[in-house]
């Protein structure tokens, strides 16, 4: 019998992954489940990247490239953050992974040890607490109601500081509320972070060109004291709609940076040569289709928000950016379904709405809020006006 190693017990499969996984599943027999679980736009990637990904195979550009990302991509990817973000990068500090996940998973392998502690504000993306406790950190969660707007309370961020701090993970916008701070709500983090050198800060900017409200703006541009300490992480999944093509970025500190490079050359080695060509299309040729993206997610936001708060039980706020709404479910609980089960969290609301309503959505607790549960947006207006009537029904049913 194959004996599994201790760390294991730390993580958990991802329950995004989860969901979207029993959706299929009853899809493949023969369910019309609409799958709101997976956070992955439905725009085609656009038609110059992927000429670019069929030249590179054409031109032979399939063999093994240094590990951290080829010198064309770095070039991109500098000439990306000082045009968009005003940071500048050498290319030794400079590193592209498969997807912005494993980035974070290298930064956090190569610098996390037993007792440190990593600050996770809450509601988070569902793999960083794992990926923290992986690498023998303890993530400490930081409580960001509705209230202030899902986001970071700088007391809050003072008060989760120890000697033992390591990072703090900052995403903005948000998975799962599409909350955004703006360069005065940075700038009050960012004194905090000045008065505690031993933290660094892990800038997940993954989405930051789909913001609807404001100007984008990252914590190392905002502070030019923090830049060393910060590891800015980026990539082109969802602002290029190649989420399937795995290529993550980032800049930071250069010795980080090499450690972070010699842990991907004992696990992936480099990422695949096909898709750091067509990220190299995708960071320096206009995003001309990118305005019409976000109109078209603007809207779909606005459309279902309204029709989630006309829905007796449920709440929900509007976010500044992403493709996310994080609906607050709690006046539902203590309710029963048809079938006479009591929903007393998240989790048992997801499950019925995905065995009744056939709408599949990740129940708030997999983010650190329970009360809440997160739906994507990011599907066609036609099944998002379908799931939010089989939403409606479903909670009608409750009693």
């Amino acid at each position: 019998m194959t004996m599994l190693a201790s760390r294991l017990s730390r993580i958990k499969p991802s329950p995004t992954i989860a969901v979207t996984t029993k959706a299929a599943e009853l899809k493949a027999s023969g369910k019309d489940v609409i799958g709101l679980g997976a956070g992955e736009p439905d725009f085609d990637t656009p038609e110059h990247i992927k000429k670019a990904a069929i030249d590179a195979i054409t031109k032979g550009d399939t063999k093994y490239t240094p590990v951290g990302g080829t010198a064309a991509l770095k070039k991109a990817v500098i000439a990306k953050f000082s045009r968009e973000n005003g940071l500048e990068y050498q290319p030794n500090q400079i590193i592209v992974g498969v997807g912005a996940k494993q980035v974070i998973f290298n930064a956090l392998l190569a610098t996390v040890e037993e007792g440190d502690e990593v600050v996770i504000p809450a509601p988070y993306w569902v793999s960083y607490p794992d990926m923290v406790a992986f690498a023998g950190g303890t993530p400490v969660t930081v409580a960001c109601p509705e209230a202030q707007g899902f986001k970071l309370n700088p007391a809050d961020l003072d008060k989760a500081i120890t000697k033992k701090t390591k990072w703090l993970i900052l995403n903005s916008p948000s998975n799962p509320t599409g909350a955004a701070y703006t360069k005065e709500e940075l700038r009050a983090i960012a004194d905090v972070l000045l008065k505690h050198p031993q933290v660094g800060i892990i800038a997940d900017d993954i989405y930051e060109h789909l913001l609807y409200e404001g100007t984008f703006t990252t914590i190392a541009q905002v502070e030019p004291k923090l830049f060393d300490r910060t590891l800015t992480v980026n990539g082109v999944s969802k602002a290029f709609s190649m989420t399937g093509w795995r290529i993550g970025y980032a800049g930071g500190n250069q010795t980080l940076i090499t450690a972070m490079t010699d842990i991907q050359s004992q696990s992936t080695s480099n990422p695949c040569s096909i898709s750091q060509a067509a990220s190299v299309a995708a960071l320096n040729e206009p995003t001309h289709f990118l305005p019409g993206w976000v109109t078209a997610f603007k809207k779909r936001r606005d459309t279902v928000a309204a029709a989630l708060n006309a829905i007796p039980g449920l709440s929900c706020s509007m976010p500044a950016g992403a493709f996310y709404l994080f609906p607050n479910c709690t006046k539902l609980f203590g309710k029963k379904t048809p079938e006479g089960r009591v929903i007393n969290d998240s989790i048992a609301f997801c499950e019925y709405l995905l065995e009744d309503g056939l709408v599949a959505a990740v129940a708030g607790s997999a983010f650190g809020l329970e009360g809440y549960f997160r739906i994507s947006y990011a599907t066609s207006d036609a099944l998002l006006a379908k799931a939010c009537d089989r939403i409606k029904a479903t909670c009608a049913k409750l009693s």
